[in-house]
């Protein structure tokens, strides 16, 4: 039975998004990535979706925002609320890939830079793997550069 739910634990993390995804290269310029991870502009509506899922993104754990079902919001960190207005859609990237580049001692985890493992326990499925593959990062940061008060 053991064997069986470990099997079917890691069934469910490979088909997690961002688990089967190498990490692509991104340039920071000052405190931004002014390039898009991926082709294109991200979904708005998708980044949404993903801003309040807190089984994916986790964002809602920490922050408060314009997001449903405001009595889970965290406290921990910045509310969201007119973000866009305050960050360029570069700097709101960076945040979201690497915070730590920013604050080494942040804990909002790097959403897309795959840190350093060694001498932590990484399921084999994710290791060398972003938590969130380069087109949710870019749907969030679309959704993010919404909010402008």
């Amino acid at each position: 039975m053991r064997v069986a739910c470990l099997a079917l634990m890691g069934l469910q993390l490979a088909a997690s998004p961002g688990a089967g995804e190498e990490m692509g290269s991104y340039v920071v310029t000052g405190d931004a990535i002014m390039e898009p991870l991926v082709g294109g502009k991200g979904d708005p509506a998708r980044g949404a979706t993903l801003i309040s899922d807190r089984q994916r993104s986790l964002c809602t754990l920490c922050h408060s925002g314009p997001f449903p079902d405001a009595h889970l919001h965290g406290t921990l960190a910045p509310d969201l609320t007119g973000v866009g207005a305050r960050l360029s859609d570069g700097q709101i990237r960076l945040r979201v890939v690497d915070m730590k580049r920013l604050v080494p001692y942040t804990i909002m985890p790097s959403y897309y830079r795959v840190a350093d493992e060694q001498g932590r326990r990484v399921a084999t499925v994710w290791r060398s793997k972003p938590i969130l593959s380069g087109a949710d990062i870019e749907d969030i940061v679309a959704y993010l550069t919404t909010l402008k008060g």
